[in-house]
């Protein structure tokens, strides 16, 4: 696996289908934190993510990938949650 070191000048990657060799979780500064009870189940998060990151099973978002997660917080900016309380909200790493 490459680091960020070795990824090609302005990170282009050549190959079809080849993100699933860049795992990106470890360039994060932020990561998101999923707050279930405060879930719609809108799906926003996975439509907008554009690592892949967002699990969901039977149709319902269940967690995040964080080896592939790279904190960008797209997911937590276009949550809607339930009335003022976001499900997703951006946390430093390692917290």
């Amino acid at each position: 696996m490459k680091s960020w070191k070795e990824l090609e000048p302005g990170c282009v990657i050549l190959e079809p289908g080849s993100s699933e060799k860049f795992k990106a979780g470890g360039w994060r500064a932020f990561r998101p934190q999923w707050i279930e009870e405060h879930c719609i189940q809108c799906l926003f998060c996975w439509l907008y993510c554009p690592d892949m990151a967002v699990l969901v099973q039977d149709g319902k978002m269940v967690g995040f990938d964080y080896d592939f997660c790279k904190g960008c917080g797209v997911c937590a900016l276009e949550c809607p949650g339930k009335k003022v309380q976001k499900a997703i909200v951006m946390q430093p790493e390692g917290k």
